[in-house]
């Protein structure tokens, strides 16, 4: 028995490390499924003849199907488990990279799509949420921000193999017959081969997760109470584990599982900075840069080969500084990042607008600028916003308030997405980013007013506070 009330680490960080990494890894397919695209849709656009229309409806069909798995994913996960919903996103994934490499005809392709955005939801809500209710509370920060870390490793990996193929297909056109499968794959249509490379993780994703327990709280939730304290013990040691379960029944007894539940007082505010999170998160413009990359850097004069070795460059600034915001979660907070990340992002967009307003001005500059703004979304709300909405909300309707979070997220996300082609046309590309700039300065106002601390505190004690 660990007596000093602490976690044994030595005995349970490699279970717990094991456990939660295998559950992010689905932020590898989330953030693959949705870079994937912005070196494809140049390509689809003129494979398949679209209009501006059809590029936005190609590029946010995915989104649908996203919004269709958030909303969903958390309700079906609180009646049949998270564990068994985890594989059902990882299968859907799997069956949507099959799908797009191989369609005829566009409306076969949209289908494939919208399946790997259903996927993309369900990850977008249970992936975190299992993470949270798995970790112990002093590194849940951390262990959360490993999702967010995978999405931009999945992010990466898409920028890198889209590049990689789009080289290959100019320089090794000799290795495959003119008429043959893989000629059509790798070479004359190498997009098929950009969502083919998502074939591989997805696979090893539905391997992986058989493997992993089902959440310790989902388990005490629906009277499974003894198999989710014995995770506990694994987890934490049996003193605080006793402590814990004591809590969990607590609260689960407190919340008659209601969406009701979240407009009382209290949790009513838990839920407006839930959708606070992913409204803004989403008005930052930072998918727009995912999607859209190419097109912006073709706007700085970029060629395509270009715009996306400098996409790669982005992705590498990404990722470093989500390593950054992993490291320091749980000992600068998750409101510090937020706001200062923000008021960072708000002043680059803000930059970034100007220089595609003056003329002749080297679009090195704004790959500089646009890498500084990635940095500080990493730091801030792309770190922050999955930690915090998987910790606000209570037990027993956490995943079905994490889908109405999500959700909204996913439905502001195909808004951008889809309206972006377009308002870029009438508008400009520097009205676009000046019109995020604006954004951005009202949500860091949000933030500051209405985002609490969260770091150490346990999940039930974060509920207490809403109540309070």
């Amino acid at each position: 028995m660990n007596t000093s009330g602490k976690p044994s680490m030595k005995r349970n960080a490699f279970f717990i490390l094991i456990v939660c990494f295998v559950a992010s890894l689905g932020g590898i397919l989330f953030g693959f499924d949705t870079a994937v695209i912005s070196g494809t849709f140049n390509f689809v656009e003129h494979y398949f003849v679209l209009n501006k229309v059809e590029v936005g409806w190609f590029v946010s069909s995915a989104i649908i199907g996203a919004v269709i798995g958030s909303i969903s994913g958390g309700t079906i996960s609180d009646k049949y488990g998270r564990k068994p919903v985890l594989i059902l996103a990882a299968l859907l994934f799997l069956i949507s990279a099959l799908g797009s490499t191989v369609p005829n005809t566009f409306f076969f392709l949209i289908c494939a799509r919208v399946v790997g955005g259903i996927g993309v939801g369900i990850i977008s809500v249970l992936a975190p949420l299992y993470i949270s209710e798995f970790s112990p509370r002093h590194i849940r920060g951390r262990l959360v921000a490993l999702y967010q870390l995978s999405i931009v490793i999945g992010i990466l990996l898409a920028y890198f193999s889209n590049w990689l193929l789009l080289n290959f297909s100019a320089h090794h056109q000799e290795l495959f017959s003119s008429n043959g499968l893989f000629h059509k794959i790798f070479v004359s249509e190498v997009w098929r081969g950009m969502f083919g490379a998502e074939i591989f993780p997805s696979g090893l994703f539905v391997a992986l997760l058989i493997f992993i327990p089902e959440s310790p709280r989902w388990l005490i939730k629906n009277r499974q109470s003894q198999k989710g304290y014995l995770l506990l013990v694994r987890i934490n040691g049996e003193q605080i584990a006793e402590n814990e379960l004591a809590e969990i029944e607590k609260t689960v007894s407190r919340v008659k599982g209601k969406i009701s539940e979240l407009f009382r007082p209290g949790l009513r505010l838990a839920l407006i900075v839930g959708i606070g999170l992913s409204v803004f998160g989403q008005f930052t413009g930072v998918n727009i840069v995912i999607y859209y990359g190419p097109s912006i850097l073709a706007d700085a004069g970029f060629s395509l080969n270009n715009s996306l070795q400098f996409q790669v460059a982005i992705g590498i600034i990404n990722l470093l500084f989500t390593i950054i915001a992993l490291w320091k979660i749980d000992s600068w907070g998750r409101r510090p990042l937020l706001i200062w990340g923000m008021a960072g992002v708000c002043l680059s967009l803000t930059i970034i607008a100007f220089l595609f307003n003056l003329q002749n001005v080297s679009g090195i500059w704004i790959v500089i600028m646009l890498c500084i703004y990635i940095a500080c979304l990493a730091l801030s709300i792309n770190a922050v916003i999955w930690v915090l909405i998987s910790e606000i909300f209570p037990n027993r309707i956490r995943g079905l308030a994490m889908s109405i979070a999500t959700f909204t997220n996913w439905g502001a996300n195909f808004l951008t997405a889809f309206i972006f082609p377009w308002y870029i046309d009438k508008m400009g590309m520097n009205i676009g980013f000046f019109s995020f700039a604006l954004i951005c300065l009202v949500a860091t106002l949000f933030f500051y007013r209405y985002i609490p601390e969260t770091k150490g505190e346990s999940l039930e004690e974060i509920e207490t506070f809403w109540l309070k």
